[in-house]
Parts: structure tokens; C-alpha cells; sequence
């Protein structure tokens, strides 16, 4: 009489991958590295503007 009433819990799998976008990061580290880029390159070149 009291397996009637307990609660049963189960566990399904997504059926989709999890998705994480990590494009912020990358897009910081290359417009970090295009900046200290192009400062290199008009500290070498001034009349280059």
C-alpha cells in the first residue's frame, strides 16, 4: 500500500548537444592583438598617416 504513494525521480539525457558560444573571448583577444599590432606598426612608421 505505501509503494503507491513515493515519488519516483528519473534522469533523461537532452536529446541535443549543449551548445556554449565562446566568440566574445576570442573576438577580445584578436582586436587585443590587431591593436597592439597597428600601435607596433605606427611607432616604426610615423609618416605612414
Amino acid at each position: 500500500m505505501t509503494t503507491g504513494c513515493q515519488p519516483k525521480l528519473q534522469l533523461v539525457a537532452p536529446d541535443k548537444p549543449i551548445e556554449i558560444n565562446l566568440n566574445v573571448k576570442i573576438d577580445q583577444q584578436v582586436r587585443v592583438r590587431l591593436d597592439k599590432d597597428v600601435e607596433d606598426l605606427i611607432a616604426n612608421n610615423p609618416d605612414l598617416f
